[in-house]
């Protein structure tokens, strides 16, 4: 896209090493993989820092887009790399909980993490926009995608008694499980002690396992939808905070999440992940951070800020920071344990069919 719009062929770092064909600790192309796979560097981009200026539109191109020819274009980022940015998240001391179709959570590493622990558990290690750090993918397939699975699934006609109050399905599922086990107010809610393992689409990190499924274990002729619904969410952060467990040893040091993404304005969902990753976590407001992360490094190339200390100054909000409690983090902690269990004890009984 950046040599379409200016006739200059660069690619950032880190989508270079989307390419598995760079060289994360000296950021170059790596010759030793291009040669053992027959590609001449020549044919390759130029890499270049995150935010760098590949210069002004091509005349051409502004003439059949009707845009400025002063237009500037520039490299940005591979998308969690945005969204870390347009979260302000700059240091190891935070991390972005990416709360969208697929849930991701991007820790930074103020140096390079041990590399042997990212490769047994799949983590890709990706340079940051900052010189010396690195930032790593821990992911789920089906983060919100497995709540719309559940919703256009199974809530067809909790979607229609929603619609008769005016909100959202969401918001009604919610308000139907706290109406059965709320105690109290919403702060002393059971976790559903339901087992959700959210492979609907494939295993992601730690295990990159496409042929895994997903399972829902403790149904019973009881059971409801809005119970469903929040076991649902429920194995989305069991999953995470299995994923932090592998990461422990690679260096991480966070102490909190910044949310973005759909999943950011559920207040449910967002107390229970700081209840069960034992963290606070704070929501954002604006939904999309890798567009906001691409703007503020455009706009420092553009010479609208001088850094991005001052672009998330302008452009990243908080909104609200939920705590996590000592008694649920407890309750869910004890459930994690059979959790954790769950993908070796199914894995075996599940037909892969691309084998």
């Amino acid at each position: 896209m950046v040599f379409a719009l200016s006739g200059v062929a660069q690619i950032d770092y880190s989508l270079a090493a989307r390419t598995m064909a760079f060289d994360i600790t000296s950021l170059k192309w790596s010759s030793e993989m291009l040669e053992h796979a027959g590609i001449d560097e020549k044919l390759l981009s130029r890499p270049v820092p995150s935010g760098t200026a590949a210069g002004t539109i091509l005349r051409e191109v502004a003439e059949q887009t009707g845009w400025s020819g002063k237009t500037l274009i520039v490299s940005v980022s591979h998308d969690q790399v945005a969204a870390a940015v347009g979260s302000g998240v700059f240091s190891g001391d935070a991390a972005v909980d990416g709360a969208g179709t697929v849930e991701c959570i991007t820790p930074v590493y103020d140096e390079l993490p041990d590399l042997d622990v990212m490769y047994q558990g799949n983590y890709a290690v990706v340079p940051y926009v900052f010189p010396g750090k690195y930032v790593c993918y821990a992911f789920s397939y089906t983060g919100g995608a497995l709540i719309q699975w559940c919703v256009d699934t199974l809530a067809k006609k909790e979607k229609e008694l929603a619609e008769e109050q005016g909100i959202s399905v969401n918001e009604f599922l919610e308000s139907l499980f706290e109406d059965v086990h709320g105690n109290q107010g919403k702060d002393f809610t059971e976790p559903t002690g339901m087992l959700v393992l959210p492979h609907f689409a494939g295993a992601a990190t730690p295990y990159m396992d496409t042929g895994s499924k997903g399972v829902i274990v403790g149904l019973t002729a009881g059971t409801k939808v809005s119970e469903i619904y929040r076991a649902c969410m429920e194995g989305v952060v069991y999953e995470m905070l299995l994923n932090m467990e592998h990461l422990q040893d690679s260096g991480i040091r966070f102490h909190e999440l910044h949310a973005t993404g759909g999943g950011a304005r559920s207040q449910v969902w967002m107390q229970m992940k700081a209840d069960m990753l034992g963290m606070p976590i704070t929501a954002l407001k604006t939904v999309d951070a890798g567009t906001v992360g691409s703007a503020m490094l455009t706009g420092i190339a553009a010479g609208c800020f001088r850094d991005l200390t001052d672009a998330a100054g302008y452009m990243v909000e908080k909104t609200v920071t939920y705590v996590p409690r000592q008694d649920m983090h407890e309750k869910y902690r004890a459930v994690y344990q059979r959790y954790r269990r769950l993908y070796e004890a199914v894995r075996p009984l599940i037909q892969d069919n691309e084998s």
